[in-house]
């Protein structure tokens, strides 16, 4: 997601520990490369993949900012750790990294990835050790 993308790229610029709990570098199993190979790996055939993309809009920056100081999941969870002052240089560091419209509005993309695959001819009523 293009939201969260830009967030830690925000916060392991100001602090570079912030790294450990970005789920872009923790959940690597999550792009194009590594789950067509899952697919391979389980015996499947004309594995592809795709990207699911549903544009996000938020009226204001104000909007997207709320949801990260709620302390649920990593990233809230993260943000709910910092000093107010650090929290404040993470919500500058963010607005300015974000494509803000003249009305105030920001405009992100979310993003999934469907994968698809089929057994190979003849594997339906074998049994795989």
């Amino acid at each position: 997601m293009t939201l969260l993308r830009r967030f830690w790229d925000a916060a392991t610029a100001l602090d570079p520990a912030a790294a450990a709990l970005d789920e872009g570098r923790r959940f690597a199993l999550c792009r194009p490369g590594p789950l067509r190979a899952l697919w391979t790996g389980a015996g499947l055939v004309d594995v592809t993949v795709a990207p699911i993309e549903v544009p996000t809009v938020f009226n204001r920056f104000e909007d997207l900012w709320e949801p990260f100081l709620s302390g649920q999941g990593p990233a809230p969870g993260y943000v709910a750790t910092l000093t107010p002052e650090a929290r404040e240089l993470l919500r500058t560091r963010l607005v300015e990294t974000l494509p803000v419209r003249p009305d105030g509005s920001v405009a992100l993309a979310a993003r999934a990835w469907a994968v698809r695959g089929a057994r190979p001819a003849g594997a339906e009523g074998r049994r795989r050790e």
